[in-house]
């Protein structure tokens, strides 16, 4: 995801956000080639997870 949001190549980002720790993991957005502005556009809400939708701003 890193290389396609520098190559300007996604329109949208939809993240599901699971409400657990792990202690550990992988950082999706760790090294990003700029500052990206996100603009949100769907916010779904349920007991399990948070899904949100994401439009990049450029």
């Amino acid at each position: 995801m890193q290389q396609a949001l520098e190559a300007g190549v996604l329109d949208e980002v939809q993240i599901h956000h699971i409400p657990v720790l792990l202690g550990a993991g992988r950082r999706l957005f760790d090294v990003l080639p700029s500052e990206i502005e996100l603009e949100i556009v769907q916010v779904i809400d349920t007991p399990e997870a948070t899904h949100i939708r994401y439009r990049i701003r450029r």
